[in-house]
């Protein structure tokens, strides 16, 4: 049994997980995913003043309210730049890290810097156009979701604040990484700006690397799949 503590991907919240809750639980896992501020049920929250380190302070009190021990730490997508910064700050707590086809960035780095200049480029005309300067507006879903998760998610999506994406990350732990493991969803869409990570980790100490054949969201897609793949990944030294 862990405890597991999901830093959610951009636009989405807690409750893009629900087909993960009851396999999580069947396993034996306590499975905590706080939503984002300004995101989900806390969209009302939103303002231009939300940043990465908003998202990192929301899991880092989750935590800490419920006082976790050992704990896995899971991010997805844009939530690989909250765990890295969430374990940073509590790196005591922590087990293991593992990047669910996420943003794995190094001291003072942003996701834009990680996306490059023409993903940026788009993503700030699109706030400027429709979002009032401060709000991304949501991006497409995988092409293979189904019809169906796309009128069940679709609704619940929302903007993302831009600061998000702008504000570096920093990193001030001199403790050492847990070990860290990289899933790669070899199904990505042109532009895929998480192959860099996957190949990072292949090529690092302290780092294990698996690929789905899935897209974006496994666990909307997929989720049996990646409840397996978690399962060996939570098993392994």
């Amino acid at each position: 049994m862990a405890n597991i503590v999901l830093a959610h991907g951009a636009w989405s919240a807690a409750w893009a997980w629900k087909k993960m809750r009851p396999l999580l639980r069947a396993a034996g896992h306590e499975f905590f995913a706080p939503t984002y501020t300004g995101l989900g049920a806390r969209a009302h929250l939103a303002s231009p003043a939300v940043d990465l380190s908003t998202h990192i302070q929301d899991v880092v009190a989750e935590i800490e309210a419920e006082d976790l021990k050992d704990i896995v730490l899971l991010g997805h997508s844009y939530g690989g730049m909250v765990a890295t910064g969430v374990a940073d700050k509590v790196p005591e707590r922590l087990q293991r890290i593992i990047y669910l086809d996420a943003f794995v960035p190094k001291d003072g780095q942003s996701l834009f810097d990680l996306v490059g200049p023409k993903a940026e480029g788009n993503m700030r005309k699109g706030a400027e156009k429709d979002g009032e300067g401060w709000k991304l507006p949501i991006n497409p879903m995988p092409p293979d979701t189904s019809a169906e998760d796309v009128a069940w998610a679709g609704p619940r999506r929302r903007p993302q604040p831009i600061k998000c994406f702008e504000q570096k990350i920093k990193l001030e732990s001199k403790a050492p990484w847990p070990p860290r493991h990289f899933i790669y969803a070899k199904r990505n869409m042109p532009g895929d700006a998480f192959r860099q990570f996957a190949d990072r980790a292949r090529g690092e100490a302290g780092w294990s690397c698996d690929e789905m054949d899935a897209s974006h969201n496994p666990h909307i897609t997929c989720p049996q799949e990646l409840m397996a793949l978690l399962s060996k990944l939570m098993a392994s030294k």
